[in-house]
């Protein structure tokens, strides 16, 4: 079976006000439709009113979905600019207060907050999701359980979300810590195979725990609308090429684990804990700290786990006609990561320039609105 691994791309972004910075309550009339009238469906609403995602169409290359994406970008700076709102891609918002957010009205948004209750109104992170076609269920299945392994490596190089309602967290991925709330998150466990993922949805929808599988919400995923893996484990990221580059490793690994079916193909009964302490270690340290590499059994450093992945996928990024985007990874880790550069600013605000918090942050809160839209 041959396949174009053909992808697409969702990024969720922050909405919030000019003056002051804080997370806009209710988005205003306008500021909706003027982002529709230029980008169509491509936009949508997010579960709160201080949240709005854009979604590409199948791209057949990375250098298509930055087109795309750099088009939506741009048509809601210049939508928010009419109506005194910046627009900004970031895990969390820095200064954003959840219990001050408005849900939006909209059906599955209104059974979701429903569903949720107290978590639906806490719900104030953003994330970047990626599908990659995989046309046999039962190869995405299996592609599924062997890219697990990889998932902490990107959530290291998407995060952007260091600060929670106007505190500095310690962490460069507080997103997932915040996200892990909800239910049927997280790494997902193993499958035997496509009827073993198959029953365990099965036993949610017959019990009437769940609609359907789009309320399982693992860091990875069958999509239940299209022929897809989807990522969803990456932090909504600040950088335009970032999220290209972490959404052509994952492209290429999916390649790289078809075309090389023993990569990743023992499992045993501890390895999804030791996948779980290498997530905590992405999002706690992003790329600055290792990962622990289960056969040697000790930490390996960041710039050494990418390089072996660049060796990898060196040949599927070839093929895909992507290795640029690919090895952007060297550069992500020599700048930092958002997250890094978040907490840069806020630091060199506070100790070198004496500024106060709230200022500090909004320093931050300029960069992430100017950063998002360079």
């Amino acid at each position: 079976m041959t396949s174009d691994y053909t992808l697409g791309i969702e990024e969720e972004y922050f909405l919030a006000e000019v003056d002051g910075k804080n997370a806009v309550s209710k988005v205003p009339e306008g500021f909706t439709r003027r982002a529709s009238g230029v980008l169509g469906a491509q936009v949508t609403p997010e579960l709160l009113q201080s949240q709005i995602e854009v979604v590409t169409p199948v791209c057949h290359s990375l250098d298509e979905a930055r087109q795309h994406l750099r088009r939506y970008r741009r048509a809601l700076k210049d939508a928010g600019a009419e109506f005194g709102i910046e627009v900004f891609a970031a895990g969390t918002h820095p200064m954003a207060e959840w219990s001050e957010q408005t849900p939006t009205e909209k059906p599955r948004y209104e059974k979701l907050a429903n569903d949720l209750k107290f978590l639906a109104r806490r719900n104030m992170m953003c994330g970047m999701h990626i599908h990659v076609e995989i046309a046999n269920p039962h190869v995405r299945i299996d592609v599924m359980n062997r890219m697990l392994a990889f998932l902490p490596v990107l959530l290291a190089l998407s995060t952007s979300s260091p600060f929670w309602r106007k505190y500095p967290t310690g962490l460069m991925g507080y997103r997932l810590a915040a996200y892990d709330e909800l239910p049927r998150t997280g790494i997902p466990d193993f499958f035997m195979n496509l009827a073993d993922y198959n029953s365990f949805v099965d036993t949610l929808v017959s019990a009437g725990a769940i609609e359907d599988s789009s309320h399982v919400w693992w860091a990875i995923r069958p999509s239940l609308r299209y022929p897809t893996l989807e990522l969803r484990i990456g932090d909504s990221c600040t950088h335009l090429e970032d999220t290209l580059c972490i959404a052509a490793l994952y492209r290429c690994l999916i390649r790289a684990l078809i075309r090389q079916p023993d990569i990743n193909g023992i499992w045993r009964n501890h390895t999804r804990l030791l996948i779980e302490e290498n997530r905590w270690r992405a999002q706690r340290y992003g790329t600055t700290e290792g990962m622990i590499d289960f056969n040697e059994k000790r930490i390996i450093p960041f710039a050494d786990v990418i390089e072996n992945i660049l060796k990898l996928v060196a040949e599927d990024a070839e093929a895909l006609g992507c290795t640029a985007e690919v090895l952007h990874a060297r550069t992500i880790i020599a700048r930092g990561t958002s997250a890094a550069q978040q907490v840069a600013i806020y630091r060199k605000a506070r100790d070198e320039d004496g500024a106060a918090r709230p200022e500090a942050l909004q320093q931050v809160m300029t960069w992430l609105a100017e950063t998002t839209a360079a």
